[in-house]
């Protein structure tokens, strides 16, 4: 009987894991924000315009993409492993239904998968005739084809 309350008690140490998936999104957020906020005001005090400075300007906004979907994906994370161990009345977006483990899997494969493809985008951007784009490229694609199969392959019926 005691044994019984303290495993259903024993799920309540998943809030470690929230709290600190939760602090490190915001942190995550608050710093990116900062950051882009500090690179605009940096662009705009060098006084030139000219396609260099857009293409720095949209390299520095690709990669805050980036960050903000990890910052973001994290939240997500935090909000599926709350309404899964402590609150299952918790109420998310039918889009971030989070019924068991798997759907918090597939939710983070997906969002794993936009942020390669962030990765990749940044890099073409950024490109500057001197890397091998090809290798970086097919890594990527591998990881997205694995994590697709992933996902096709625990797809839940509906």
């Amino acid at each position: 009987m005691m044994l019984t309350r303290l495993m259903g008690l024993s799920r309540l140490t998943a809030i470690l894991a929230v709290v600190g998936i939760l602090v490190g999104s915001f942190a995550l957020l608050v710093y990116e924000g900062i950051l882009v906020a500090l690179t605009v005001i940096e662009t705009l005090d060098d006084g030139g315009v000219s396609p260099k400075t857009a293409k720095t300007l949209a390299v520095g906004l690709i990669e805050a993409i980036d960050i903000f979907l990890i910052a973001v994906m994290a939240n997500m994370m935090g909000q599926g492993l709350y309404k899964l161990f402590i609150d299952p009345e918790l109420k998310l977006p039918a889009w971030m239904a989070m019924r068991d483990m798997d759907d918090l899997k597939r939710n983070l494969s997906t969002s794993i998968i936009a942020v390669l493809s962030v990765l990749f985008m940044r890099e073409a951007v950024s490109w500057d005739g001197q890397r091998n784009l090809l290798q970086l490229g097919g890594a990527i694609a591998l990881m997205i084809a694995a994590l697709t199969f992933y996902l096709v392959a625990k797809k839940r019926p509906d």
